[in-house]
């Protein structure tokens, strides 16, 4: 009986622990595209990024092209990334064969007349059982494509919408 009973609680628990992930490395793995965004380091936050959203935006090269172009265009105006920081994950959701989080996102840019800071969320996707995580920023606009991007997205996890930058 009390071998049976183990069985049974092995069988209920090990599936939970399965699920169970590291916050500690999609915060880490987050916040090699946080670097690199400051550094504009273009290739890696793209090889970082959803690979669905990726190909949604053109592909690699032109989501280059448009990325530098438009960084270029912020500098020009006065703007610069002054600091990136990215919070605590969320609870994890399994949405088909992946897993995704939310993460929070804070951006602090100089401008010419001061400095703003705007905050939205990363959410963060594993296909591997969080081994590795790809991220999409989550604007106005992905949110609205959010079941276009992701057809098995459980609707249990609510994406908070971006606020207005605030000046600092």
């Amino acid at each position: 009986m009390m071998t049976k009973l183990f069985k049974i609680v092995l069988l209920l628990v090990l599936p939970a622990s399965l699920f169970a992930q590291d916050t500690a490395a999609v915060k880490r793995q987050a916040s090699v595209i946080a670097k690199a965004l400051m550094n504009s380091d273009f290739k890696t936050v793209i090889a970082h990024t959803y690979p669905k959203a990726v190909e949604i935006g053109g592909g690699k090269e032109k989501l280059l092209q448009m990325m530098t172009t438009g960084i270029g265009q912020m500098k020009a105006q006065g703007f610069a990334f002054e600091k990136v920081t990215i919070g605590s994950p969320g609870k994890f959701y399994k949405a088909g064969t992946e897993i995704h989080c939310l993460l929070p996102e804070t951006i602090i840019m100089k401008t010419g007349k001061g400095r703003i800071a705007a905050k939205s969320n990363l959410l963060a996707v594993s296909k591997d059982k969080g081994k590795s995580w790809t991220f999409l920023d989550l604007n106005q606009q992905t949110i609205s494509y959010i079941k276009t991007i992701f057809p098995n997205f459980n609707n249990s996890l609510i994406i908070p919408r971006p606020t207005p930058p605030v000046t600092l």
